[in-house]
This record gives C-alpha cells, structure tokens and sequence, in this order.
C-alpha cells in the first residue's frame, strides 16, 4: 500500500507539471498564430524513436490540434508546425516555411515559443510557494534547546560530531533550521562546524571537500544530524513486520535483544544490526514492561513511525496574503540559486556527480502517507528545478533553443534550420545519455 501512495503522489505531481510545462508552449504557439499539430500528456511513441509503437490511449482533435494521452509515461510534448526538432522531416530544412510555422516567425516570438513552459514552470513554482506559505506557513526545528541534543548519521559523526551534541554556528553564522545544515554545508562551502559537546565542551570541526562528497552520498539514506529523540510509537506501518507483532502507538521500546536503547538513534542503529533477522522487543505500555518479537527488513527497518516523547522547539512563522508572496518569491529565488550552486558543486566536489538521481529518487522522496502540504512542496521544488534544467543551453532542451535565438537576435544572423537539426541530434544524445545516467543511480550507491 505504501508503495502506491509514494507512486500516486509522483504520478499526480509530474502529470501536472507536465501538462502546464507544455500547455506554456501551446499558448505562446496559438497567440503567435502558429499551426499547433499535437499536445500530448505522455507521449504516443517510444520515446525517443518518434516512428516505433505509434498509439495514443486516447485522442481528440479540435480544430487542427489533436489532444491525446500516450502510452509511454516519461514526459509530454507539444508538436508546433514548423519547430526544429529531432523528429521534424529532415526534407521540410531545405523548403521554405509556411505562414503558420514556427520558422516564419520574428526572432522575439520564437523566444517566447520556446520560453513558455519555464515561464510557466517559475510561476507555477512560486505561486505553490506562495499558497503553502498563506494556508499552512512555515515550521522549523530549531538548532537551540533541544531537550536531547541531536542524533549524527555514520559521516557525521565520523567527522566528529557526537550523539547529544549542539550545533551553533556555520563559519561562525548562527544556525536557525536543522534541516540548512547539510545544504549550506554542501552548497556554500562551508568549512567549519561550530558547536557544544554533550558534556559541555565546544567545538570546532573542520568540513574537507571529502566531507561533503560523504555527506551527499549518505543524504539519500539519512539525514546527517537529525533530532535526538525518544522511541516512542506514533503508529505502525500495515503490512510491515511490526504490524505483525504486539506493538501499538504510545508503546515506548526500551530493548532489542536484551540490550538497552534510551533513544531513537540506539534503537535504530540495534535494528541495522540485526538487519535481516527475528529481534525480541521489550516495550513499556503505560507501567508495564512487555515483550514482542518481530523480524527486521534487510535495510533494518520494522515499520513504525516515532513521535518525540519531549517536543523539540517548533519555529512557527505565519504570513498575510501579501507577505506570503513576497515569501514565496524569495522561496522560489532560493530553489534556482541552489539548483546553480548544484551545477558549481558537480564538477568541484569529489563523485558529487554519482548522487545525481532519477525518477527513483523522486520516488524516494515521497511521503509514505498522502500528505497534501509535503506534495506541494515536493511539487513546488520539481517545478523550479525543470524550469532550472530546461534553461541550460543544451540542444534539443528550451534552452537550446533559445541559445539560437538569442545569437540570432545579437549578431541579427539567422542560425540555420541545418545547423538546429543537426545540434539538436547531439543533444538528444547528451540528453538520454544524462537519463540513463540519472535513472541508474541504485547501481552506482
């Protein structure tokens, strides 16, 4: 059941970014009176062979446009009368073009053309922003008095942080949110952890390009410091292995196999242990002390779901209308900056380039129950970030495109519809070979 929740939320997230992407395009088409042939969610062929298994599971056509839904669920397209592509007719490059093409076109309109779904892929991120920001607000776990300090993953502490600790400060910059430690400590360089020993001991711990190659690598699978709290049971997952045995919300774990465990992170580091194996779980429930047994999945996980048992400090910041917007600009500005930064960080830091991902980290992200605010988030953040990709100047992307048309607009020389077919069969190439790289992550971690 999880599976089809994570699977329905991704489905539903990229079917309407991919429908508005596209829908930006055939808009600026139709008010430049260009002949829009196809708009199509999913695409009716084997992408990227425009020629082989040909057929739509639905299709209409109102006027010259026909609307369809494909087989092939990994994208869309909007085929415009006259666009350069690589599936356009290589005889139609030496004719000239017809009134209606995109080619007769002036240089500013095919900009536009060509900019319309990251036009509307910026907006749309900034307006999702702007609503959650208004309905929901903003809420953060402060980095200052957490009741137990914080629980490291296995790079941190590594580098030497320590369960219990506190994190102060960046470069000496205050820190406010817990979740901006590992992003400013990839994305801005950072090169020293300022903080508070358990015991009450500071400290200073320098961060190496090694360290973030690390931190980006573990980020998939754990947080790197997270809050430190108490195992205490929010809900059990159904059909996982605790679903099988005596545990119920409000049971606090206090043992696997005899051992003790005060907080999450032992418990959790326990169950890694055992990975694979039936543990004996002792719980408390009310003033009793019961025992369970229960098997552990190969990833060391049983299926429960933790509530702090201490609340740590919730930031809470709410907005009016307007300063929700103001707020989601300033959202959607961040997103594109880090998108930027994640180019920088790709060819300066250590195999940064294996953490790149495909729809299997897209997957990953989704949360195992329906949760709206977390969905817009997910695609607010997916919004930017195909604006952000389509904008690079790689043939065949939006950003190819209006590559040439730019140059044609500065030196006021028309690039040839030769030379746009033949760079935009290069660029599918570089494209799919970025695809097949992304979507085979699990074999590279």
């Amino acid at each position: 059941m999880t599976m089809w929740v994570k699977l329905g939320q991704l489905f539903l997230s990229l079917t309407i970014l991919i429908t508005l992407h596209e829908f930006g395009h055939f808009w600026f088409a139709k008010r430049f009176k260009c002949k829009v042939e196809k708009f199509y969610l999913f695409f009716d062929f084997l992408f990227p062979f425009a020629t082989v298994a040909n057929f739509a599971i639905f299709k209409k056509k109102i006027g010259d446009t026909e609307y369809g839904l494909g087989w092939f669920p990994f994208g869309g397209y909007v085929s415009i009368a006259g666009m350069v592509d690589e599936q356009m007719d290589k005889s139609l490059i030496t004719k000239e073009p017809e009134p209606w093409e995109l080619r007769a076109k002036p240089a500013w309109q095919r900009l536009l053309v060509m900019l319309g779904g990251i036009i509307v892929n910026l907006i749309l991120g900034v307006v999702i922003f702007w609503m959650i920001n208004f309905f929901y607000g903003k809420a953060y776990v402060s980095t200052n008095g957490l009741p137990h300090g914080l629980a490291v993953d296995s790079t941190a502490y590594k580098m030497g942080l320590r369960n219990g600790d506190n994190i102060t400060a960046l470069d000496g910059n205050p820190v406010k949110s817990l979740k901006r430690i590992p992003i400013e400590l990839v994305m801005d360089g950072v090169k020293t952890i300022e903080g508070q020993h358990a015991n009450g001991e500071k400290f200073s711990i320098p961060v190496t390009d090694n360290d973030r190659s690390l931190i980006m690598k573990r980020l998939k699978k754990s947080p790197f410091v997270d809050v430190r709290m108490i195992p205490v049971i929010d809900s059990v997952l159904g059909g996982s292995y605790a679903s099988n045995s005596k545990l119920k919300k409000n049971d606090r774990i206090v043992a696997v196999n005899g051992k003790h465990v005060t907080f999450l992170d032992e418990l959790k580091s326990e169950l890694v242990f055992n990975h694979g194996k039936r543990v004996e779980l002792s719980y408390l429930r009310g003033r009793d002390t019961l025992s369970t047994q229960s098997m552990v999945s190969e990833e060391g996980t049983i299926g429960l779901i933790n509530r702090p048992l201490e609340q740590a400090k919730i930031i809470e910041e709410n907005f009016s209308f307007f300063q929700a917007l103001a707020q989601g600009v300033s959202d959607g500005l961040e997103q594109l900056s880090i998108q930027a930064k994640s180019i920088v960080v790709m060819f300066t830091v250590k195999e940064a380039h294996k953490q790149i991902s495909g729809f299997k980290g897209m997957y990953d992200q989704m949360p195992e129950k329906w949760n709206w605010q977390n969905f817009w988030l997910f695609t607010a953040f997916l919004s930017l970030v195909l604006a952000f990709m389509n904008f690079l100047p790689i043939p065949m992307l939006d950003g190819g495109y209006v590559m040439f048309i730019l140059f044609e607009m500065i030196t006021r020389k028309k690039v040839s519809d030769k030379v746009i077919y033949y760079a935009n069969q290069v660029g599918l190439v570089i494209v799919l070979a970025l695809m097949i790289y992304a979507n085979t992550d699990f074999l590279r971690n």
